[in-house]
This record gives C-alpha cells, sequence and structure tokens, in this order.
C-alpha cells in the first residue's frame, strides 16, 4: 500500500509526465490549439454561437470572434443563421473544417502509437492498457 508521501510523489510525477505528453502531443498539430479546440467543440457538441464557444473555451467573446474569422477565412467554419433566434449566428463545421480535424486527430494519434510501438514491449504495452481506465477515472472528477 502506497503511502501518503509516495502517493504525493506519485502525483508530482504524473503531473509532469502528462504535461510533457500533452506538449509533444500539441507539436503534432496542423493548426493552432485554438483553431483545434474550436474545431473540436463544433464536431462534439454541434454548431454554436460565438458567445457559447468562448464561454466553453474560457476566452473573451472578441478573442473567440478573432479565432472564428480565422477559422472562416480557411474555409473551415461557416456561419448560418439561428432556426429558432433569426438573430443570432451559429458556426458548424465545413467538410474542410471536420476532414481538417480529422487529420489532425490522425496525425496526433499515429505518433502516440508509433511511440508506444517503438519505445514499449508487449508487457509495458499492457500495462499502459490498463492504465488508461484509470487515468480516466481520475480525468472524470
Amino acid at each position: 500500500m502506497a503511502t501518503q508521501s509516495d502517493t504525493g510523489a506519485v502525483a508530482s510525477e504524473l503531473r509532469v509526465v502528462i504535461g510533457r505528453l500533452v506538449r509533444r502531443l500539441r507539436a503534432e498539430y496542423t493548426l493552432s490549439l485554438s483553431h483545434v479546440a474550436v474545431l473540436a467543440h463544433l464536431d462534439r457538441d454541434g454548431d454554436r454561437t460565438t458567445s457559447a464557444l468562448a464561454a466553453a473555451e474560457r476566452v473573451r467573446p472578441q478573442s473567440m470572434a478573432e479565432t472564428i474569422a480565422d477559422l472562416l477565412s480557411d474555409g473551415l467554419v461557416a456561419r448560418r443563421p439561428d432556426p429558432d433566434d433569426r438573430r443570432q449566428m451559429l458556426i458548424g463545421l465545413t467538410e474542410q473544417g471536420h476532414e481538417r480535424l480529422l487529420a489532425d486527430r490522425a496525425r496526433r494519434e499515429g505518433w502516440l502509437a508509433r511511440a508506444i510501438t517503438e519505445q514499449l514491449d508487449a508487457r509495458e504495452r499492457e500495462i499502459l492498457a490498463q492504465a488508461v481506465p484509470l487515468l480516466h477515472r481520475i480525468a472524470d472528477l
């Protein structure tokens, strides 16, 4: 059984290594982190207003409007009137935006899969697979 100090050491090391892994995965992005975040929200949650996206990302509406403008000019999102409130405009993924998001995800997952295959032996890969549900439980708190 791990002592409190062992648990603290594990927590500290886990925080450091997860941070490094996240930064390494971010290096595989072909889009900026803010652009990927917006595309992912739209993919997961469907069309949203700029203010709803800003709230979801915890940024100012003006900052989100700039991000949306970039994505619009790249053809990755489109605007359309809200059918329930014609005063509002909804932002939604275009086919090109969806494809770009999928390609970006595939690039990151491909890097991670290669790293796991090349750096870990079969026993280590099994241990890692067993750790994934535990990490989900912690992340879902």
